[in-house]
């Protein structure tokens, strides 16, 4: 897709990083160069390599090449600690790991050097920026070894591949208190956001400033792959602050952005809007499970896109299931997940698996070339989650109206989301159980008017133990990605629980949203 884009778009710019601007053409060259390293390198057909680095051009550069070769990248959040990044690595078998070490001031390799034992199949790293360490090879010593594979055998790896091959594991929150793996193909990936942009509308000569990360589906394939596909310049940016984030606006001509809510009610709030003209904006995408009313307004009547769109997918369907119309009004924007893409079929069953009518309430099932190849390494939660059928459970709870909109209501699985990131209480509770003074935790995600939902953990502490709220939040602080650390710690002298001893989530929100302003403020420490 990439280097029929370069024959395409050769002069339109396709990217602008800190300076840096790199037409269609320069990228076809830095994807050859890429992947002439990459199997110099020993990379191979089937190989995972992680990435674990911020949006940057070399990342996209990284797994161009990475995929060229014919493996597999494995993106990893950058909030994760040693032990999380040590699992997705032992998990995957991964061979390479890509990462940095001038990013924010945080020590990836530090981390790993911590992890006991070492991540077995783990035998190379490359330094995408930063500071190479003795053991490991910089961006540019990795491309000067490329030299020994020539173009023309880059060019016969790059025509080898085909739709159906693997090109990415992608980790998402379980309920089981580990992540997993979904494995995504080229051809779904592609087919998905060809379908996704024909409701969302992003054309060629747009510029899309991506803050989305690239390590999620938002901003890698939703973001600069899709970018790639229609001649739209990608303008990464690592890290959100809104005064920069109004200059790149400004200064760039962007004319898509994409975010959570948060990202536009940033911008909305900002005292500085005015100073920067911002009129380039046309389309808006924002991403959540619940979006209100009031921001869709706002943003319809304070800021110049004249579209504003939101949807709904899941990684395991390569996160590609339903968008909204660009016509749509504000109310069917923040309440409705739009229309399912072409290609995709779904059904709403209630327990028994019974299919039901339009208006009821029920599990979502999700079938067609998006839903994912499985779960890596995990054949048997591939089977739970996909039946014989091909449907996807998706375990959320959705209706769909009489002009076949969906609306998603709840969640059968037992996650929240906390700023667009999924996050399994049962991951977070297994780690604070590792905290010497508690004895029984269960984490339970609450309403928060900024990041949608956040964590709320009750603990039980162990016999003559004491302990503070905020003493517990920062030792998970250094065990946790910060987007997973309980906001609220409630010491509690029992857990609600059924007859069968299992903890009743449904009482302990029933509990936090008893608690006035004051108390939970004060809980959280």
């Amino acid at each position: 897709m990439v280097r029929a884009s370069a024959r395409r778009f050769g002069s339109r710019e396709a990217i602008v990083d800190n300076g840096r601007r790199m037409t269609y053409a320069d990228l076809d060259a830095a994807l050859i160069a890429s992947a002439r390293a990459a199997m110099a390198a020993g990379i191979r057909p089937g190989d995972r390599v992680a990435i674990w680095a911020p949006n940057s051009a070399e990342y996209v550069f990284a797994v161009l090449g990475v995929l060229s070769a014919g493996a597999w990248i494995v993106p990893m959040n950058t909030r994760m600690k040693g032990a999380e990044a040590g699992y997705v690595l032992e998990k995957t078998g991964a061979t390479t790991l890509m990462t940095v070490t001038d990013f924010l001031g945080l020590d990836y390799l530090g981390m790993l050097k911590a992890v006991t034992p070492r991540p077995a199949a783990l035998d190379r790293m490359v330094i995408l920026s930063g500071e190479a360490p003795a053991g490991t090879a910089s961006w540019k010593h990795y491309l000067v070894g490329g030299r020994a594979v020539s173009e023309a055998e880059a060019e016969r790896s790059i025509a080898r591949l085909r739709p159906q091959d693997v090109c990415d594991v992608m980790f998402t929150s379980g309920t089981t208190g580990r992540p997993k793996g979904v494995m995504l193909t080229h051809g779904s990936s592609l087919r998905a956001f060809e379908a996704f942009n024909m409701g969302f509308g992003i054309r060629e000569g747009d510029r899309q400033l991506v803050l989305n990360p690239f390590f999620h589906c938002f901003g890698y394939k939703a973001g600069w792959m899709l970018s790639f596909m229609v001649g739209a310049t990608v303008v990464p940016m690592a890290v959100f602050d809104a005064g920069r984030l109004l200059e790149l606006v400004a200064a760039e001509r962007i004319s898509v952005l994409p975010g959570p809510p948060t990202l536009f009610t940033s911008i909305l709030d900002s005292p500085r809007r005015d100073d920067y003209d911002l009129g380039s904006l046309r389309l808006g995408f924002v991403g959540s499970s619940s979006v209100p009313v009031e921001l869709v307004q706002r943003i319809r009547r304070e800021l110049p896109f004249k579209v504003v769109c939101t949807g709904y997918g899941l990684t395991e369907a390569t996160a590609m299931v339903t968008v909204t119309a660009p016509d749509d009004p504000p109310e069917v924007v923040a309440n409705w997940a739009g229309k399912v893409c072409p290609g995709v079929s779904v059904r709403i069953v209630d327990a028994d698996g019974t299919e039901l009518a339009d208006g009821q309430e029920g599990e979502l099932l999700v079938r067609g070339f998006n839903v994912m190849r499985g779960y890596f390494g995990d054949p048997g939660a591939t089977s739970a989650a996909v039946d014989a059928g091909g449907w996807l459970h998706t375990g959320d709870i959705a209706v769909r109206n009489s002009d076949g909109y969906l609306k998603i209501t709840g969640r059968t699985k037992d996650i929240y989301i906390t700023g667009g990131f999924n996050v399994a209480p049962a991951e977070v509770e297994n780690a604070l159980l590792g905290f010497p003074a508690i004895s029984q935790v269960s984490v339970i995600g609450v309403p928060d008017h900024r990041l949608g939902e956040v964590g709320a953990a009750f603990v039980i502490l162990r016999p003559g133990e004491t302990v503070t709220p905020g003493e517990v939040i920062e030792w998970a602080r250094e065990r946790l990605a910060n987007f997973k650390v309980p906001r609220y710690v409630l010491v509690t002298s029992e857990l609600p629980l059924n007859a069968s001893g299992k903890v009743l989530k449904h009482v302990l929100r029933e509990r936090f949203a008893a608690l006035d302003h004051d108390t939970v403020t004060q809980a959280a420490g």
